[in-house]
């Protein structure tokens, strides 16, 4: 079965019209043939743990460093993001707080439907059509055609984007950028799940010294 996975944005997402946006101006000499999708890659079964599940994993404060590279590898955008998953129900909202390498600053907020057994649905203003998503042992990816502004201009570009799980923290994302079939660049993401405000403190290890009168 299909898996989808739904991003409602409120505005333009920054990171991807400006780096994408450098990506489509800059990535596209020389160009390769072009490459088709290729089916969910099968994860082997001993990399199948821990096993992905997004709605666990963006339940709390997780925080996140990420860049752009073109074609030939070379890093066009670096960013920081701090988030916020809470979920009602099959609902949940990820609330984001982007700091890029330039100083500026924006907010992101997704919402995101849990259909039962790893599938998520929805779609975003700047989501042509609808997200679709397979996970897979300790691997989910999802795939979906974002409509960037780019000068006067909107493209439609393709995003191919693998969430490998290492641990109970810790994630990285690997997103493959393609225009007219032809890989234009990549995004990469390091994720680190941050302990939610209801962790009870350490215990202390201070000793008492005690006098006796």
């Amino acid at each position: 079965m299909q898996q989808a996975f739904t991003l409602y944005g409120q505005g333009r997402h920054r990171i991807c019209v400006m780096a994408c946006g450098m990506l489509l101006l800059n990535g596209c000499h020389s160009l390769p043939t072009p490459s088709t999708h290729s089916t969910p890659q099968h994860i082997p079964t001993t990399l199948a743990q821990p096993a992905f599940n997004l709605r666990e994993y963006f339940d709390g404060p997780v925080e996140a460093w990420g860049q752009f590279q073109k074609r030939n590898g070379e890093v066009v955008k670096r960013f920081h993001v701090e988030m916020t998953g809470t979920w009602q129900g099959q609902h949940g909202t990820l609330d984001e707080h982007f700091r890029y390498d330039d100083g500026s600053t924006e907010r992101r907020i997704w919402q995101l439907t849990d259909l039962g057994h790893g599938q998520f649905s929805g779609q975003a203003a700047d989501v042509v059509g609808i997200a679709h998503g397979q996970s897979s042992g300790s691997m989910f990816e999802w795939r979906y055609t974002m409509r960037l502004p780019v000068g006067d201009r909107t493209y439609d570009v393709q995003f191919d984007d693998r969430m490998y799980r290492h641990d109970a923290t810790h994630m990285i994302n690997r997103a493959t950028v393609r225009k007219f079939g032809f890989k234009v660049g990549e995004v990469t993401l390091f994720f680190q799940k941050k302990p939610t405000s209801t962790t009870p403190p350490p215990h202390s290890t201070a000793s008492t010294l005690e006098i006796s009168p």
